[in-house]
């Protein structure tokens, strides 16, 4: 039942971690403007997300405009799209491997796949945590060189936007159920290993014959072999003769 336990939140931790993931990736909230020098005016403000640009103007109304082409973007624009969509595809890989290896659900119950695949979960959420970890901490970079860059105009800086931040969180949260999983996976499996150890025999049971030798053959008593009534050629052969007594 603990490792039920176990395995349940080390995989709604990977589930939250997975939802954080995809809703980083999705909103706009990478990069907002940074109000620095001469860039004082808060009427509007710019995001960058790895999808769309958007305006959000003080009268509360968003507009956002999606990039057209994929070739004309930076090159770490692309490298951040493309590790966020490999962090969302591993976590459903291992949102749904996770499902069949837990010990709640139905499938191959009872048998000895079950671990593998728990432990094949909690490998797919690590990586996933790394993948977006590694996404977030270049974006944060980029953003940090280009804040404190003197060569850069004061309206091109931008700073580090919610969207890094709950990256951040959705990376530790995958890393975290990982962890979590594979723990219980190895927990599993060194007691399935220590109850066959204890149900099996030490040392095979000795053979049938040497604890139950067989019975020696019947030899007749050395007083039994006479134990016989006499014959007429016996009687006559003992020294007393038949005649003497009729």
């Amino acid at each position: 039942m603990a490792s039920m336990a176990v395995q349940l939140l080390g995989f709604f931790l990977g589930l939250l971690g997975f939802s954080g993931t995809v809703i980083a990736t999705v909103l706009p909230h990478w990069r907002s403007t940074a109000y620095i020098g001469s860039n004082i005016i808060i009427a509007t403000a710019y995001m960058k997300g790895l999808w769309m640009e958007c305006v959000w103007h003080s009268t509360g109304i968003y507009q956002c405009e999606i990039y057209r082409s994929l070739l004309a973007l930076p090159r770490d624009l692309q490298a951040a799209r493309a590790l966020m969509v490999l962090s969302c595809v591993t976590s459903i890989m291992a949102f749904i491997v996770s499902v069949m290896g837990m010990k709640c659900t139905r499938f191959a119950r009872g048998s000895l796949i079950k671990s593998p695949l728990v432990l094949s979960g909690g490998i797919c959420f690590l990586c996933a945590g790394i993948l977006c970890l590694v996404t977030v901490s270049w974006t944060t970079n980029d953003v940090i060189l280009d804040f404190y860059d003197p060569f850069l105009p004061s309206g091109m800086k931008y700073e580090i936007g919610l969207a890094v931040y709950l990256g951040y969180a959705s990376a530790c949260l995958s890393l975290t159920g990982g962890m979590v999983l594979c723990w219980s996976s190895s927990g599993e499996r060194s007691q399935s290993s220590h109850h066959r150890q204890r149900n099996q025999p030490s040392s095979p049971p000795p053979a049938f014959d040497n604890i139950y030798p067989s019975a020696p053959r019947y030899r007749p008593h050395e007083a039994l072999k006479g134990n016989h009534a006499p014959s007429l050629c016996s009687l006559s052969s003992s020294g007393y003769r038949l005649n003497n007594y009729v």
